[in-house]
């Protein structure tokens, strides 16, 4: 068994799956620390296999039933047989991952699967939070973070990844028969919902809406770089560059004049591995914290992972005896200075 608790035979399955169908997965995870690697590697492998068992079946409904089913089953020490199943059971044990959390990401397929639409931001980011800042949270634990400002920020990530996927797959998703854009923004820039699904084209009113949403993304991508100053070092560099590519869509997305339905946005290899390297800056000088509470979409998902840091009687006796040598060290200075000028 490997250090992460999942058997290396089954690991090297699920990383021939995301090889395969998760290339982008599969590149960022190379820039994470290897202890790191093949728990989220486990982790992504089952959210790949879920997602493929709803989007790819003939019976979502059965899908989501025998996801549900599986997911008890794995935290009941008691996984399917296969490779992804054992090692995702071994991970979400090891790593005390709540239930919680892979439990809103199926949720959140099973919004997809009926075809939900969302009447104003406070829903979409509802969503949001299920399908993307589950995934960032379950991606902190694993790193070893569990005090609730750093989860609420990786859960900020997640998020605002998910609002630059939408803003960019506007033409697609429409094309599909999917609006993911707040019905009210849409409503208040002219556009009714069901024109935009029978004849998605590009008007600078829905560029606005666009617009809109990745202001939302931007605010969010802010709040997250502060949290990468709160992550174990050797995990910065990864997160960083995740953060930086996935705000860069955005970029993309504005540079074509927020037109994502007659073109998708593409962030070129080049200008990634260009990215990668500030984020290596990122890396050695973090952002300075924000305070910002987190999103109310994101709270039940730092409810059962949060576990603030214990103060010990022992640390507050070391923490009192280091501000009475500074008071000391202060009066001695001050004394000195009277006797100076006397």
């Amino acid at each position: 068994m490997r250090p992460s608790g999942v058997d290396e035979t089954d690991l090297a399955a699920c990383r021939a799956l995301l090889c395969g169908g998760s290339r982008s997965f599969f590149a960022a995870s190379l820039l994470l620390p290897k202890r790191v690697r093949a728990p989220a590697t486990a982790l992504y492998a089952f959210c790949r296999v879920a997602d493929d068992a709803i989007d790819l079946g003939d019976d979502p409904a059965a899908a989501l039933t025998a996801l549900n089913a599986r997911l008890d089953a794995a935290y009941a020490g008691a996984p399917e047989q296969n490779p992804v199943d054992r090692a995702f059971a071994a991970t979400v044990q090891k790593f005390e991952i709540p239930m919680a959390l892979p439990a809103a990401l199926i949720e959140g397929m099973a919004w997809d699967a009926a075809g939900r639409r969302y009447a104003s931001l406070a829903e979409l980011l509802d969503y949001a939070a299920r399908v993307a800042g589950a995934v960032g949270v379950m991606m902190a634990v694993v790193m070893g973070v569990r005090d609730s400002t750093s989860l609420a920020r990786a859960a900020d990530l997640g998020v605002a990844m998910q609002l630059s996927n939408i803003a960019r797959d506007v033409g697609e998703d429409a094309r599909a028969g999917r609006v993911f854009l707040p019905l009210d923004w849409l409503r208040e820039a002219g556009i009714d919902a069901r024109d935009l699904l029978q004849a998605p084209a590009f008007t600078p009113a829905l560029g606005s809406v666009v617009r809109r949403l990745l202001d939302e993304a931007d605010a969010l991508y802010a709040r997250a770089e502060a949290g990468i100053a709160r992550l174990p070092l050797d995990c910065r560099v990864g997160i960083a560059a995740a953060r930086r590519i996935y705000a860069a869509i955005g970029t993309e997305v504005a540079n074509a004049g927020y037109d994502s339905v007659s073109q998708r946005a593409r962030v070129s290899g080049k200008r990634k591995l260009a990215l990668a390297g500030l984020a290596l800056k990122d890396a050695v000088l973090p952002a300075g914290s924000v305070d910002a509470p987190a999103l109310a979409a994101n709270l039940f998902l730092l409810r059962d992972t949060a576990m603030e840091p214990v103060v010990t009687p022992k640390a507050i006796v070391k923490l009192l005896t280091m501000f009475e040598r500074l008071e000391r060290a202060q009066h001695g200075l001050a004394a000195e200075q009277d006797r100076s000028l006397a």
